[in-house]
């Protein structure tokens, strides 16, 4: 700055012009994903959505991140994918519930507004709402020069999802007898990356644009394949089989999560051997010398998402996955606690060829 110019708020970093721009670039994704039931439009100071008619609504609502995860999407200068993985972390955690998710609000915090990057990351929040039949109600993106580097970003979001008090799920609903069936994930989904970096990147030094034969594609190709969303296969499952509950497979691994959705007094074992964790799961545990302890309570092996439904309804759940397109399988069962069980989910034998 000259001796005579006068501060400006561009000259301190921040660019309204780009952040226009960036939300011209957004719009078009935002029309994609909408609801009959919002009301209004983009650029107001908040988003309007019509509840609707319920007999007795509930409301359910989630926040998250994607966590390190963002790292490979910067590493890799790839960023249209990374708000699939932020609509997941948040949709996910509402249907566990039993609730709908109705609309997400997203909050991007970036060093400088890049206009085309902004609408990348906002795509993929989009596509994401779009699968979880959500709306993308609105969001900021806020400029931060001098609090973050010029490439840096970090999302969040928070989503608002809606049941019917007699319809709400909950291990108040589980029962002994009842069938624990996992669902496949996709890959990683958004946890443990801050150990995967470690090992694979940190460590061993791989490339994120090295060809892995195992994998079949690009160690980064992999680390960024999105997390699944399951919010509508779990929505379809609880309106025709008898769902005691769900269980979204995130940080802690399978065992942790699935304690928090089994009741006092029972017990949920979990075979191990039903079911063989992805090439990932392998390839980090084997190069880096993870012991299968860390592995369990760091990242989801495998299993994305768990319903514990009724043993009647088992086979019908299980059939009703498969025709979504969605492996599926038993991976155990809710049985009456012991004296000397010493937690709520007991991991039983070993995984086929891991």
């Amino acid at each position: 700055m000259t001796e005579n110019a006068k501060p400006t708020y561009a000259a301190a970093g921040v660019d309204i012009e780009a952040g226009d721009r960036a939300v011209e670039l957004i719009k078009s994704h935002a029309k994609r994903a909408t609801r009959p039931e919002v009301r209004g439009g983009l650029g107001g100071f908040a988003g309007l959505f019509e509840l609707g008619k319920y007999n007795n609504p509930i409301l359910a609502a989630g926040s998250d991140g994607v966590g390190t995860k963002l790292a490979v999407a910067q590493a890799m200068d790839k960023h249209d994918t990374i708000g699939i993985d932020l609509v997941a972390m948040c949709v996910d955690d509402l249907v566990v519930c039993g609730a709908e998710p109705l609309f997400l609000q997203d909050y991007i915090a970036v060093g400088k507004v890049y206009p085309e990057k902004v609408a990348d990351i906002v795509g993929g929040i989009a596509e994401g709402c779009v699968q979880a039949g959500c709306a993308l109600l609105g969001g900021e993106t806020a400029e931060h020069p001098g609090v973050m580097e010029e490439g840096d970003y970090d999302v969040s979001a928070t989503a608002v999802g809606v049941v019917e008090a007699d319809e709400l799920l909950g291990p108040d609903k589980v029962r002994e007898g009842d069938a624990i069936i996992a669902m496949d994930s996709s890959g990683l989904h958004s946890n443990g990356y801050s150990l995967a970096r470690h090992v694979l990147l940190d460590t061993l030094k791989l490339p994120l644009d090295g060809y892995m034969e195992e994998l079949g594609r690009t160690l980064g190709e992999e680390l960024l394949e999105p997390t699944r969303i399951y919010a509508q296969d779990c929505l379809a499952l609880a309106a025709e089989c008898e769902v005691s509950t769900f269980c979204h497979v995130t940080g802690g691994g399978l065992a942790g999560n699935l304690e928090r959705v089994i009741p006092e007094g029972l017990v949920a074992d979990v075979q191990r051997s039903t079911w063989t964790p992805g090439q990932i799961f392998r390839t980090i545990a084997s190069l880096g010398k993870v012991e299968l302890a860390e592995m369990e309570k760091t990242f989801n092996m495998g299993v994305g998402m768990i319903a514990v439904v009724s043993q009647k309804d088992k086979d019908r759940a299980l059939a009703m996955l498969t025709a979504r397109h969605l492996e599926a399988w038993e991976l155990g069962e809710v049985r009456a606690a012991e004296d000397s069980d010493n937690a709520r989910v007991v991991m039983h034998g070993e995984h086929p060829n891991f």
